[in-house]
């Protein structure tokens, strides 16, 4: 049993966000909190947090309102749009441009923070949130924390899921605030390979947690259609949706079928749809609802990542509901098995190892153990 500590959790996405990260940020502070800690957010201005701190009444420190803003020509039609891809991409590519905001917005509020606490816990993506804590952080004078956790969703310079990596010269600002960090947190075992091996003594593994007792599910729904889910977003050649839907959209149309896909990029599908009826784009949904909703369903969908590094927090989500999981790879779809999963037969379904080690209870005892050997 830990005994009572002070806690301070910085972030970019927190409730009522829908992200991986903001899931990660909202359940350590429900979890903390539970468990008793004192418990304190910083965050940049959250519309709808209200809600949340009136059930979990940790402190909140705003960070304020984010104020840098992407370049939007759309008006300028084609070549307005063009720009705005090329332009942004390259800011945000060369410079971290509009990101670099929070690392002013964190460096500034760390340094007039007052209070010390037994452990700060900053959350990236993305990851000028770790720098500001570097910015102001010294192994002779922590005024804020005793312990500095960097937890890393995703890797930065050696991620494998963006088209192109960081430019060089942000190599040495990984290096330069893991060097200050006490420990850095990545999800799982592969995670480690996508960061510079120098560093690979301080990385502590602890996945997503989750409340498992949070998540309703509902009876299957059997009426003769083959309902199946995804919920996220796309990656064009990477996380690609096109090869599937294509082959989805090409079967009999007595096969009675639905894809319920509820994401924020749908213009990465909506070109193969082809008018099929059985291809249903929904907005994003609140994760337990959207869990809620999928759980009525025959099976759902994953999408894998390239490589090995970045795997996707949903199947958690599809482990805790019980639901086979047909999963699709880029390039390499094998429509031998969603013939079979549309058939009932899911021997090929993806397995949740050890789905004991996501409950929130056991992450945060990780967490707290970090606090606990740095003594």
């Amino acid at each position: 049993m830990y005994k009572k500590i002070k806690i301070l959790i910085i972030t970019h996405n927190f409730y009522p966000d829908l992200s991986p990260r903001s899931f990660r940020a909202t359940e350590l502070a429900k979890e903390f909190y539970r468990q008793g800690h004192e418990v304190t957010l910083m965050a940049p201005e959250k519309k709808g947090i209200e809600s949340f701190l009136t059930e979990y009444p940790i402190v909140f420190k705003s960070l304020g309102n984010l104020k840098w803003k992407i370049f939007n020509f759309k008006s300028f039609g084609i070549l307005g749009r063009l720009y705005n891809k090329a332009v942004n991409r390259l800011l945000s590519l060369l410079f971290e441009y509009p990101n670099m905001e929070i690392f002013f917005k964190v460096r500034k509020a760390l340094k007039k923070e007052n209070d010390q606490y037994d452990l700060l816990i900053s959350i990236a993506v993305p990851y000028p949130i770790h720098w500001g804590v570097a910015s102001i952080w010294s192994k002779k004078h922590r005024k804020v924390a005793k312990v500095w956790v960097a937890d890393c969703g995703d890797p930065y310079c050696l991620q494998e899921n963006d088209t192109f990596r960081p430019p060089f010269y942000f190599q040495w600002v990984e290096k330069w605030f893991m060097r200050k960090a006490t420990y850095i947190t990545v999800p799982t075992l592969n995670s480690i390979k996508g960061y510079f091996p120098e560093f690979h003594s301080k990385i502590q593994i602890i996945p997503q947690g989750f409340k498992f007792e949070e998540v309703r599910k509902r009876p299957e729904i059997m009426d003769g259609i083959v309902r199946f889910g995804y919920g996220g977003g796309f990656i064009p050649g990477r996380r690609d949706p096109k090869e599937f839907i294509q082959f989805l959209v090409q079967l009999p149309v007595e096969r009675r079928f639905e894809f319920h896909v509820y994401t924020h990029t749908p213009q990465y599908i909506l070109p193969y749809i082809q008018n099929d009826p059985r291809i249903l784009i929904h907005n994003p949904k609140d994760r337990l609802e959207f869990l809620y909703t999928i759980s009525g369903f025959q099976f759902v969908v994953n999408f894998s990542n390239k490589g090995t590094v970045q795997t996707p927090s949903k199947l958690i989500d599809y482990g805790i509901i019980n639901k086979p999981i047909l999963n699709i790879e880029t390039g390499n779809l094998d429509k031998e098995a969603v013939v079979e999963f549309l058939n009932g037969n899911y021997r090929k379904s993806l397995k949740v190892e050890c789905l004991e080690n996501y409950r929130i209870e056991n992450v945060c005892r990780k967490f707290l153990s970090l606090a606990d050997a740095s003594k």
